[in-house]
């Protein structure tokens, strides 16, 4: 595994007694976000220290999505949202602050008074409301 000394990420799998890993496989791993939007908000981590989600293998593409479905099933059971958001912000244009690629897993529930409708849109505000004709 390539690991960068100065990154938050990398130093999580190397430490055996870590209890934030909450799903983990060879390539990839699970912890909650440390700055959640939501409840149950997570991240899927691969191991290997690289920016840009274009840059893993596919066997470490395909092991983040293993977890993925396995974050969603424990989140399902354990919080039952409503609904789900899934991303990852691939470049400092696209709003990356931490330079080591990762996956985020957005539950998302029943608000009243709040419309959902344009989802991960809104990350540009001016272009999300295409249903109202604004």
């Amino acid at each position: 595994m390539d690991a960068s000394p100065t990154c938050p990420f990398c130093g999580i799998p190397q430490n055996t007694d870590d209890r934030r890993i909450l799903l983990s496989n060879e390539h990839a791993f699970v912890i909650r976000d440390g700055y959640p939007v939501s409840e149950g908000h997570s991240l899927i981590i691969p191991r290997r220290h690289t920016a840009s989600f274009f840059d893993l293998t596919p066997a470490e593409q395909e092991a983040m999505f293993l977890l993925l479905e396995q974050a969603k099933a424990e989140l399902d059971q354990s919080l039952k949202p409503a609904g789900y958001n899934i991303g990852i912000n691939d470049g400092p244009a696209a709003g990356q602050t931490v330079p080591h690629c990762h996956m985020h897993l957005i539950p998302r529930y029943d608000e009243p008074g709040k419309d959902p409708r344009g989802g991960v849109r809104w990350v540009v505000p001016e272009r999300a409301d295409y249903w109202s004709g604004a």
